[in-house]
């Protein structure tokens, strides 16, 4: 692929007021942020809460933010569903409101048989003409073999976003299978191994919005071939990047309480059920900003 995508995609947070709005002006400063730090494209996925909206919010946010970004940058839709009719439907919909691409984990409900979750990608690649991010999670991961069938069955199959870990091995595993080929691999699980699956062959990363301007340096330092120099530099943020993958809910809570912090955004509402963070990991969050900052 000659227009392969690249780079840095942070997921949005979805910003919430005290009576579980969508406060869609905040979703466009958000947007201008990440417009601002240079990052290749964004995406509506797990970090949005998306799981937590209904239908008609999934299809005003995806509408606005296709607006906001105005083809400044690629925008990518998570479209994952428990049937392939609803993985359709999400997705002929995500391509028809302007999404550059969609993210699709497999079914994960009472286990699934993997020549289903075969059926269940192709089938949904045939009914769309953007290129699908698989997204390889704990829950139902998929193996660096598989991803190579798949890309290999249908070429809109183009990307897998590496979440299962240890993900290095798997890094290590497709880029032996793949040999160049399809899919191309990028990094999730709130990019803490950032620098050692580029090192391995990922072409980018999806962290959360809270610190966009970070991974882009790391990932332009990377690709000008100063790798100490963005090793050095992401290894700063490291106990920031691991606080804010914490579970039970918390992960919500913390990008947006940076954003507001940061002037962006003007509530910091997490759609329930969510686990609230404590005053000291407030404490502790801030303590670890003023020292990057300082």
């Amino acid at each position: 692929m000659s227009d392969f995508m690249s780079g840095v995609f942070p997921i949005l947070s979805t910003p919430f007021d005290s009576n579980d709005n969508i406060i869609f002006n905040d979703v466009q400063s958000e947007i201008e942020y990440a417009i601002d730090s240079g990052v290749s494209g964004i995406a509506i996925a797990l970090a949005s809460e998306i799981y937590k909206l209904t239908d008609s919010e999934r299809d005003d946010l995806l509408k606005k933010v296709v607006n906001y970004s105005n083809n400044r940058i690629k925008v990518c839709m998570n479209t994952s569903a428990e049937s392939t009719k609803m993985c359709v439907e999400y997705s002929k919909k995500a391509q028809d409101f302007g999404a550059d691409a969609v993210m699709i984990a497999p079914p994960a409900f009472g286990g699934i048989d993997s020549s289903e979750i075969k059926k269940y990608f192709i089938n949904v690649a045939e009914s769309i003409e953007i290129p699908i991010f698989m997204q390889d999670v704990f829950e139902t991961p998929i193996s660096p073999e598989l991803a190579f069938e798949l890309s290999q069955a249908n070429e809109n199959l183009a990307y897998l976003k590496v979440e299962v870990p240890p993900t290095l091995p798997r890094f290590n595993k497709l880029k032996k299978i793949a040999n160049g080929k399809l899919p191309i691999p990028f990094g999730g699980a709130g990019g803490l191994f950032m620098i050692e699956e580029m090192r391995r062959g990922s072409q980018g990363t999806m962290p959360v919005c809270a610190i966009p301007e970070m991974f882009v340096k790391v990932f332009n330092l990377w690709i000008e071939g100063k790798e100490s120099e963005a090793e050095e530099y992401f290894h700063n943020y490291i106990p920031l990047i691991r606080t804010l993958g914490q579970g039970l809910g918390i992960w919500n809570w913390l990008p947006k309480y940076i954003l507001k912090k940061k002037g962006i955004f003007t509530e910091v509402y997490a759609r329930e059920p969510s686990l609230r963070p404590d005053q000291d990991q407030i404490y502790e969050l801030d303590r670890m900003i003023e020292r990057l900052e300082g």
